[in-house]
């Protein structure tokens, strides 16, 4: 009763509020009951959006988020523009679970040309401020370092991190002009590092040339060994630059863009072309509680905010309701001329994705946009009806070209139409692939669980507990208990236990008080009670478990044990009174499931039993030294992290601490001691 007064309490509160919530621009934050931001979102009516999430139906997901809205706030800004930006830097600094957050970009490597007096071609996940130039990102990891080893055999720039005393092996290969120990004019590099340039931007084409003449040259003059050398060079810029098969005629530099939601999930593609030819793909799938279309473009704001590499060009599909019949033009923002298209041809689409989420394209389906549906633009609604929202399709590219100061384009017609459809498509694709294995594995843990009942001839086994002990000669006694739901461990009822009563190692008693507790709080709380208790152990554990549950408790609960092998493995099931062994085949999904369990308790109950045996150890060792008490121990725990890292830590560093010399060197002496006999 005092929650639902509290729920009402903020209902009123949000209900007062929203009444003063201005037809502006703007940002809204949306908070929990701890003061917590969950989700940041823009609006070009302010007072639509915010009305919309209070207002009419939503998604399970979407409710979700609902549900947890405690308070909101908002920014009123003066336009558009400002909101996207806003909503981006608000996102980045407060990161709201419920928002698209861009979670993988910082993984991307990109190339790097060093800005040193000699300087070297590295591969970096981080972008600084520095007289480094650039180039990426690369999606595919394996693509960057094999782009970098190309162009080290290509042009002999320093490839030590640190200037050696000598010149090594790269300068007798060839492949360094060794500035170690020769005198090298900064001006030779120039050309080089222009090559590269050209060549990572895309002009390869003229490298490849230039290598075949040289081959043609070498094996003319019978040197076949060297002729050799270029055509392998040759090869691996095939191999690593001209993965593609979509063209366009005007050797450009784009990013296209992609994209479908459903069921509270969003998947984007997007297709990375360079010199007019598609290379590469990466694809990001994550869970969307706002408006797709919204949420996607939050997810192309953040992923360019901090991208050093713009393409010349960012190919955007519309809002669904911005599609037009193929005559109309296309939605552009920038000064410069209409670029030429290719073909009006059905473009290739994706091929086989490998484990990076890059893919080649071989193949040529029809495209097709998703299906999706998405709200009208924003206009004033009445009270109790749900606004609907939506940024219009050249608001969008306006946005994303002032911000960026790239030309962005969201295309009605054409070639770069077709290149969008297929990032659509190929999204909607890997959407339905998804829920597809999704719904399989589901169905297969539920038939796993099903056919697990039948054979232990109880009603149902829909969800699972089970528990296991773990100890060291009787030393920090601990038990685990995990839940597994329709074949699926559920993780938020998992629970652990420090054990009370045990002295010894007494696996038996071990069970009946991990039982006796956690089936007395259960009781206690009404919480719901399994339809299986699987304890890890044979006959004697069974006894206990039962023992407790239907002499103590009164509880009538099936119990079965897993007994393991000399390998530690899942050997059989045990079930019945008495307990017997239940035959089961060995590729069974029943088995296979009754192995996942045992696995999963052992994992949590061992876990733990380490945690807790490593906070004893640092705690003993702390304890043991003369001057050191609970509060010294914690305050050095709190501030070091670890034993290691107060072992190497100075006299100076215990100041901030008020830690004086004498005992700080005692500490010191006492822990380098442990390590010199450990």
């Amino acid at each position: 009763m005092a929650a639902a007064g509290t729920n009402d309490a903020y209902m009123e509160q949000i209900r007062n509020k929203l009444a003063l919530v201005p037809e502006r621009p703007g940002c809204y934050l949306m908070k929990n009951a701890a003061g917590e931001i969950i989700y940041v979102g823009k609006a070009k009516v302010l007072r639509n959006r915010v009305r919309s999430y209070f207002t009419g139906g939503h998604d399970g997901k979407t409710q979700r988020m609902i549900s947890e809205i405690r308070d909101f706030e908002y920014v009123v800004t003066a336009n558009e523009m400002e909101a996207l930006i806003l909503e981006c830097n608000l996102i980045k600094q407060h990161h709201p679970r419920y928002n698209v957050l861009l979670r993988d970009d910082k993984s991307f490597p990109y190339l790097k040309i060093t800005g040193d007096e000699h300087p070297r071609i590295e591969v970096t996940r981080r972008v600084s401020k520095d007289k480094g130039k650039y180039f990426g990102p690369y999606p595919n990891a394996f693509a960057a370092h094999e782009t970098r080893k190309l162009l080290d055999r290509l042009y002999p720039l320093r490839k030590c991190r640190t200037m050696p005393d000598k010149a090594c092996l790269y300068y007798h290969l060839g492949q360094c002009l060794a500035p170690c120990e020769f005198p090298v004019d900064p001006a030779v590099y120039g050309p080089m590092i222009a090559e590269i340039t050209r060549f990572l931007k895309g002009g390869y084409g003229e490298i490849k040339r230039e290598l075949k003449r040289k081959m043609e040259e070498a094996a003319a003059e019978l040197a076949f060994e060297r002729a050799k050398e270029y055509r392998d060079q040759i090869i691996a810029i095939e191999k690593v630059m001209e993965k593609q098969s979509i063209t366009l005629t005007d050797a450009g530099d784009r990013d296209i863009f992609g994209y479908a939601a459903d069921k509270g999930w969003m998947c984007v593609q997007i297709l990375y072309m360079r010199q007019g030819k598609i290379i590469r793909r990466h694809m990001s799938q994550f869970p969307h509680y706002g408006d797709p279309y919204d949420d996607f473009i939050t997810f192309v704001t953040q992923y360019y905010s901090d991208n050093p590499a713009m393409p010349r060009e960012v190919l955007l599909p519309g809002p669904p309701e911005a599609a037009e019949p193929n005559g109309t033009s296309e939605t552009a923002v920038s000064a410069d001329t209409p670029e030429t298209e290719g073909s009006n041809d059905a473009p290739e689409t994706a091929g086989p994705v490998d484990e990076s989420g890059t893919a080649d394209f071989a193949r040529s389906p029809e495209t097709s946009v998703p299906n999706g549906t998405r709200e009208a633009a924003e206009t004033a609604a009445p009270d109790g009806a749900a606004p609907q929202t939506g940024p219009e399709t050249g608001d969008i590219a306006v946005q994303l070209r002032e911000w960026l100061g790239v030309k962005a384009i969201v295309p009605k017609r054409g070639t770069k139409r077709q290149l969008v459809a297929v990032a659509c498509d190929n999204a909607k694709v890997a959407l339905e692939e998804k829920f597809r294995l999704i719904e399989r594995d589901r169905e297969r843990s539920v038939e796993a669980a099903e056919e697990l009942a039948r054979r232990l001839d109880i009603p149902s086994a829909r969800r699972i507990e089970a528990f296991d002990n773990s100890n060291i000669q009787g030393v920090h006694p601990v038990a685990a208990m995990v839940v597994f739901t329709d074949g699926k461990p559920d993780k938020k009822e998992y629970r652990k236990y420090n054990l009370r009563s045990v002295e010894g190692p007494d696996d038996y008693e071990s069970m009946r008080e991990v039982i006796r507790r956690r089936y007395v709080r259960v009781l206690k709380e009404n919480g719901p009670l399994p339809d299986l208790i699987v304890v890890d152990g044979g006959r004697g554990q069974i006894a206990a478990a039962r023992d407790v549950l239907e002499n103590e408790l009164g509880l009538d609960i099936p119990v079965c044990g897993l007994a393991k092998d000399d390998r530690h493995r899942t050997a059989e099931l045990l079930a019945g009174d008495p307990p017997a062994p239940v035959p089961l085949p060995r590729d069974s999904r029943e088995f296979y499931l009754l192995q996942r369990i045992q696995e999963e308790v052992h994992r949590f109950a061992v876990e733990f039993h380490r945690q807790k045996r490593s906070r004893s150890m640092v705690a003993s060792r702390l304890d043991a030294i003369p001057g050191v008490g609970e509060k010294t121990r914690k305050k050095l725990l709190s501030h070091f992290g670890s034993l290691k890292a107060i072992r190497e830590a100075s006299v100076e560093d215990f100041k901030a601490l008020s830690i004086g010399e004498k005992l700080a060197r005692r500490i010191l002496q006492a822990l380098n001691e442990d390590e010199e006999r450990g």
